[in-house]
């Protein structure tokens, strides 16, 4: 028997900071490894503090180059290890080395053990009819007002961030999705950004077999997996999906109707969204006009915040004005609702339905009613998205 073996494998602990408001942060500690004899299996153990109610999201990642990158592929992890992890001393994981690397002997493979908040989670969305469009005086002219009727849905409470991306990537490139972007990301609690629809929809897909969860997207009624062939959804699979149109408005608008923004407000300023503040609005009431924001417009783009780094909307949403678009089932269409209950657009089309705005997009793109329309294989580094589901056991 050869097994693998990582000659000098050295595990280093990130400590992480904290995201918006929170009051702790999760911090790796004390990490230990050690290879069992005789065999590929590693046994990595460390200590986990700060974290809050709904534990922290531990990510491991692998370089092949004594630390200067970290990009090889390694999913074949068990034990304390994706999201919900506990506070606790002797925090355990295996990794199985001989599948991830075969045959591999290095003197400069390194495994990194990462901390951030737990930003998954969903909110219920209830049932009920709500008024779908332009509002207060607003003049778009392809977001009339229609009253629509949208069943009970389940909405994630934050963007998808980049660790949670390539967590699941990872995994689904060795489960049959090849084609899965790198993505982008300006640090692991930032949203992913530079992924098109077509990667999306592939990725819950993923992400929804890795939980044991059933896949919503198929084509000639196999799981999609990879390519760019147009999907069907399973609208009552309890897998992760996007959203429809409809749904994200009503979600946006957090149970308030009548108001251009998610808070419940006609009006809207630095201290409730990541966008570009531009003169020339008057519901624009940031103090600094004709610019990004202040507190992330560092470093290179994307200037995008930490997920969740504002007040949630009345149904417990972050970030549904701006921070990244947010890619939707529907076909762009300037008639959007094609049926007045559970509506999911048009059955052909050119572009696929992004909401929200961005962090360089001005206020008016960042109202609940704000529409854009991008081809299904675009990306962008503002554009990312979010999850849905039809229901949550």
């Amino acid at each position: 028997m050869n097994p693998t073996f990582l000659k000098s494998c050295l595990l280093t602990a990130l400590l992480w900071t904290g995201i918006g408001s929170s009051p702790a942060a999760p911090v790796v500690s004390n990490v230990r490894v050690s290879q069992r004899a005789g065999t590929n299996l590693v046994d990595v153990y460390y200590n986990l503090s700060g974290s809050g109610q709904s534990g922290a999201s531990v990510t491991v990642q692998l370089s092949g180059d004594s630390g200067a990158s970290y990009g090889l592929p390694i999913s074949s992890l068990s034990g304390h290890v994706g999201s919900g992890i506990a506070n606790g001393t002797n925090r355990y994981l295996v990794w199985n080395a001989g599948t991830d690397r075969p045959d591999s002997f290095s003197a400069t493979m390194r495994l990194r053990v990462t901390a951030s908040e737990d930003r998954e989670g969903f909110a219920l969305i209830p049932a009920g009819a709500f008024t779908m469009g332009r509002t207060s005086g607003d003049t778009d002219s392809d977001a009339p007002p229609v009253t629509v009727t949208v069943s009970a849905f389940y909405m994630g409470k934050y963007e998808v961030t980049k660790a949670l991306w390539d967590e699941v990537r990872i995994w689904g490139a060795t489960n049959g999705y090849t084609d899965l972007r790198v993505g982008g990301g300006k640090a692991s609690d930032h949203p992913v950004d530079s992924i098109s629809w077509f990667d999306v929809v592939k990725w819950c897909n993923a992400r929804s077999q890795k939980a044991g969860l059933t896949p919503v997207y198929t084509v000639s009624g196999a799981v999609m997996k990879t390519g760019t062939t147009e999907s069907a959804a399973n609208w009552s699979a309890n897998g992760y999906r996007l959203p429809t149109e409809a749904e994200w408005e009503k979600a946006a608008r957090g149970g308030v109707s009548g108001k251009r923004f998610p808070w419940g407000t006609d009006t809207i300023s630095h201290s409730q969204a990541n966008y570009y503040a531009l003169s020339g609005y008057s519901y624009d009431l940031s103090g600094s006009v004709n610019n990004y924001h202040p507190s992330y417009a560092t470093g290179s783009f994307p200037y995008t915040s930490p997920v969740g780094s504002f007040a949630a909307n009345g149904y417990g949403l972050h970030d549904m004005a701006g921070n990244v678009w947010e890619w939707c089932w529907d076909w762009y269409g300037a008639t959007y609702t094609i049926g007045a209950t559970d509506p999911r657009g048009a059955t052909s089309g050119s572009a696929r339905v992004g909401r929200g705005g961005g962090w360089g997009n001005d206020a008016n793109y960042c109202r609940a009613a704000g529409r854009g329309s991008y081809t299904p294989a675009f990306t962008d580094f503002s554009v990312g998205f979010r999850l849905a589901r039809s229901s949550v056991p």
